[in-house]
């Protein structure tokens, strides 16, 4: 009985805990459709052959705002590097916010400079966060040029850390340094 019981719990603890954190390493990232900040309609996969950090976060999200210096700092450094199996570098912003007004100011006075910011303006209802299982915020998955997860909330160092190692190798013989 006790044994019943034990292996009851380890497979309710493994099931919940798979739910709760989304996909894993290795794991094909699922699409994203929404609007971009200017109203047009944007998808995950029109960013194919690059690697491309989804970061989910919100203009109320303090832990996020104060992660956001150092996305714009590494995405000003890779967002033309080579990687292993991808050409350059770029963020795809999906915010959690419920007023445009808000998620507009966030993205101005904290410098996002990339071009792919997208909202449906459900807040936690947002129905990529839905689909990815986001349970709290800031949560990242970083994906290769073919779409495929090779990093799960990478922050701080973390993140240049890992493109660093998807980075092609330069040639010795090489113009650049």
């Amino acid at each position: 009985m006790k044994l019943k019981l034990i292996l009851f719990l380890a497979v309710s603890v493994i099931t919940f805990n798979s739910y709760g954190q989304g996909f894993e390493v290795g794991d094909e990232a699922p699409e994203i459709v929404q609007n971009l900040i200017n109203g047009e309609e944007f998808k995950l996969s029109e960013l194919r052959g690059k690697v491309v950090l989804i970061d989910f976060w919100a203009s109320w999200c303090k832990p996020c705002r104060k992660e956001n210096p150092h996305i714009v700092e590494v995405y000003k450094k890779y967002k033309d590097e080579s990687f292993k199996n991808g050409e350059g570098f770029t963020v795809l912003s999906v915010a959690l916010d419920f007023k445009k007004p808000a998620w507009e100011k966030a993205i101005n006075d904290d410098q996002l400079e990339w071009p792919y910011h997208v909202s449906d303006l459900k807040g936690w209802r947002n129905e990529a966060a839905l689909q990815y299982k986001v349970k709290s915020i800031p949560q990242s998955y970083l994906i290769d040029g073919d779409g495929i997860i090779v990093g799960i909330n990478l922050h701080g160092d973390e993140l240049e850390s890992k493109l660093k190692k998807l980075r092609k190798k330069k040639s010795f013989f090489s113009s650049k340094d």
